[in-house]
């Protein structure tokens, strides 16, 4: 059930920057890291028959194997034999690695390794796509774009005309704004402590910007001055634990819903008072956006072929390979929303 794919187009995530600084794991090492990709399937083993050599695809963190519970149910796509597993640097099959140097093994990253001219996946974690769209572009729907698009079309779902407050403008964060704007939302709110990043998420459909540094008290009393009792919708995109109450406490009570998407410290703990909830405000989590791999990506990648989803503008760097150092040091900066890596460099 594994194939065998030529990576010719991988990205740079925070999450890879996040445990290449040993911060999110007991370190695995060596390892390759890497999770945002596209490539074309070299070879497949044994048992698989939904791809082919030649087959252009998305390798993605997490899996589909249509078989358990959370597949079969329309609500999850937290498969229970593929979904995200941070500590496994082995293959599922036999428990071991496909990676070696010297006879001693490399370790896998989130199932997908894409830091590498080829890999090894599992057939569900492996999204077969339009062979006509270019991979250099859709290779960003593996991951981050998808997580923040998702988190709103999918899951916050605004209605046409309300308002929304997007918390951190990252890739994910300015993806998420973008589905608001593509949902009909009339006002988006981007929150940021990071002031040079609100001119460029104009282009991403925010509408007026709230530094929280700025401001005496806190974020969500802002917003509630700015809207009349609080914003219809917030997404958090950080995974600060401030920032995800503030995202709760800034909806409007009646009918506000609140997403979180960020993922917080391990030892971090929500605390809100249970009269915001009495008061029919609504707390959801998400995660990949709610997008099954394998029988909702490919639709994603549609998206853009139909010029519904623009991904450009999430590209503001390219490196050959050779060079992805620069891309760890264009994110480390700020300076990047996504640095695409060509593997023929």
């Amino acid at each position: 059930m594994e194939v065998r794919l030529k990576i010719l187009y991988t990205s740079l995530c925070h999450t890879d920057v996040y445990f290449w600084e040993a911060k999110g794991q007991t370190p695995v090492f060596p390892r390759i890291f890497g999770h945002e990709a596209g490539g074309i399937v070299e070879s497949v083993g044994e048992g698989v028959t939904e791809l082919a050599p030649g087959d252009h695809v998305l390798p993605i963190f997490t899996g589909e194997c249509r078989e358990c519970p959370h597949c079969k149910s329309e609500e999850s796509n937290m498969c229970d034999l593929l979904r995200i597993n941070t500590d496994r640097g082995v293959m599922i099959h036999d428990g071991k690695s496909r990676f070696s140097i010297k006879g001693k093994p490399i370790y896998h990253f989130l199932g997908t390794s894409t830091f590498s001219e080829y890999t090894v996946a599992h057939v569900g974690c492996v999204a077969k796509i339009n062979p006509s769209a270019p991979l250099d572009k859709v290779c960003v729907v593996s991951c981050g774009i998808s997580t923040g698009y998702g988190a709103t079309v999918n899951v916050a779902k605004p209605p046409k005309g309300s308002s929304v407050a997007v918390f951190g403008l990252g890739a994910v964060g300015l993806a998420a704004a973008e589905g608001a704007r593509a949902s009909g939302a009339s006002r988006i709110i981007g929150v940021d402590v990071n002031p040079k990043r609100f001119e460029a998420a104009r282009q991403f459909g925010c509408t007026e910007f709230v530094n929280p540094s700025e401001h005496e008290k806190p974020v969500q009393e802002v917003i509630a001055g700015m809207t009349n009792g609080g914003v219809d919708r917030s997404v958090e995109c950080t995974g600060n634990i401030n920032a995800m109450i503030s995202a709760f406490e800034c909806v409007h009570d009646g009918w506000g819903v609140a997403v979180l998407v960020g993922v917080p410290h391990k030892d971090a703990e929500f605390k809100t008072h249970p009269m915001n909830f009495l008061n029919e405000r609504t707390l959801k989590g998400t995660f990949f956006g709610n997008y099954k791999p394998l029988s909702d990506i490919p639709s994603v990648v549609e998206k853009y072929m139909n010029k519904e989803l623009e991904l450009e503008k999430f590209i503001t760097h390219s490196v050959p390979f050779s060079e992805i150092n620069k891309a760890f040091d264009y994110m480390l900066k700020g300076e990047s929303l996504r640095c695409i890596i060509h593997m023929d460099g």
